[in-house]
C-alpha cells in the first residue's frame, strides 16, 4: 500500500475517532481508540514501538516510544494540548530521522475541528 494512501486511511480513522469522542480525554484513549480503527481498516499498528537511539555503532534505548506505527511506514505522533508548537514537530522529525522512516503525522485530538489539529510531515 502506498504512503499517502496509508496516510489518508489514518487521517479519516482518526477523525472517526474524534467525531466520536470530541475532545478532553487521555492521549491514552485517542490511541487506543485510533488503533482499533486502524486495525479494523485491516492495518498492520504497532502500538508503544520502541526507538532506540544508533550512536557510534552502538545501539541504546533511550526510551524514546512511537506512538503508532502504521505499516511499519507512517509514525503517528498522538497529543492532547491546548496547541501543536515546534517542540511537537521536532518531536517527530527526530522520529523520523532515528528510525528512517519518510512521513509522519502529529495529531492533536485537544481541538473542535480535528483538521485543525493534523500535521503532516516528512523526512
Amino acid at each position: 500500500m502506498e504512503v499517502n494512501e496509508i496516510t489518508k486511511i489514518i487521517i479519516g480513522a482518526a477523525m472517526e475517532v474524534h467525531r466520536n469522542l470530541g475532545p478532553g480525554l487521555l492521549e491514552s484513549t485517542y490511541e487506543a481508540c485510533l488503533m482499533h480503527e486502524l486495525v479494523t481498516h485491516g492495518l498492520v499498528v504497532e502500538k508503544q514501538k520502541a526507538l532506540p537511539v544508533d550512536y557510534k555503532g552502538v545501539r541504546l534505548d533511550c526510551g524514546y516510544r512511537i506512538d503508532l506505527l502504521v505499516e511499519n511506514e507512517v509514525i503517528v505522533e498522538l497529543k492532547v494540548v491546548d496547541a501543536l508548537t515546534s517542540v511537537h514537530e521536532a518531536q517527530l522529525l527526530s522520529y523520523l530521522k532515528l528510525s528512517r522512516k519518510k512521513v509522519g503525522l502529529l495529531i492533536n485530538f485537544n481541538v473542535q475541528v480535528l483538521k485543525q489539529g493534523i500535521k503532516r510531515m516528512m523526512n
